[in-house]
């Protein structure tokens, strides 16, 4: 069987009910493209709008499934293609994807680091804690098995003071969006290591795309389109996107999502 794309259509922590269609449309659009079936896992529900700890008990069931589901791609040895909602869903994805490649360098391309913790966190947002948790900086239930060495962040600018500490301590690479030959420093930091590809779609400048978040600064489609392209040369064992609405919040219009089609 060819490797499927999958739409994760379950909780995550979402704040509004838009990422849902939008990662089905996404993911049945990116299927067309590469001409591969299209998979769903998880049963979309009413957005709960609360701390963590209750949006991650109310996402478990469907995130374990989701969790099984890579995993079973990555033992075929299938390259993983995801469309989450929320980039919290990737609690539950990469721990799996380091499992089958213990090396992998995950480039987490977000306008944030989502690096906090349950202590260090000031909003108790539970996207802010979907990178610590693979990275064992706090128990989600999923696992913890990817090194701090191993993240490579791209494009995040709105970061917060723990954050901070450990991109500055050296433990964490961030790689700015407006870094010269930003395709080139990507390639260079990740030298020989197999590649698992975390795009957020609020990497993205503002209006690029619909998503919950804007925060100025971000790449331009053109200048992801370049990035993926390099990325495609490497070896790369998945790709993820997350965090792309169907609709701008005020308005039931479908995105229009051919430039972010072509950039990827």
């Amino acid at each position: 069987m060819p490797t499927p794309v999958t739409a994760y259509q379950g909780l995550a922590g979402d704040r509004n009910n838009l990422a849902m269609p939008g990662a089905l449309a996404l993911a049945a659009q990116l299927a067309r493209r590469l001409k591969l079936p299209l998979a769903s896992v998880g049963v979309p529900a009413q957005a709960l709008i609360t701390d963590w700890a209750t949006e991650l008990a109310a996402a478990k069931a469907d995130l374990q499934e989701l969790a099984e589901h890579i995993s079973t791609q990555l033992r075929l040895h299938h390259r993983s293609i995801t469309v989450l909602t929320r980039c919290a869903a990737a609690i539950a994805t990469v721990p799996r994807v380091v499992a089958a490649h213990p090396d992998v360098c995950v480039v987490w391309c977000d306008a944030h680091a989502d690096l906090n913790t349950p202590a260090s966190s000031a909003t108790g947002y539970l996207g802010g804690l979907a990178l610590s948790g693979p990275a064992g900086l706090w128990n989600s239930g999923f696992g913890g098995n990817l090194l701090l060495e191993n993240i490579i962040l791209v494009g995040s600018r709105d970061i917060d003071p723990f954050e901070l500490d450990l991109i500055e301590s050296g433990k964490v690479r961030l790689i700015r969006a407006d870094s010269a030959d930003l395709p080139g420093t990507i390639v260079q930091a990740i030298g020989r290591r197999k590649v698992y590809v975390h795009l957020d779609c609020d990497v993205l400048a503002p209006g690029s795309v619909p998503t919950d978040f804007s925060v100025p600064g971000g790449l331009s489609l053109a200048a992801l389109g370049a990035v993926c392209s390099a990325l495609a040369e490497l070896p790369l064992v998945g790709l993820e996107i997350a965090e792309l609405q169907y609709s701008e919040t005020a308005s039931l219009v479908p995105a229009n999502l051919t430039g972010l089609l072509d950039a990827i």
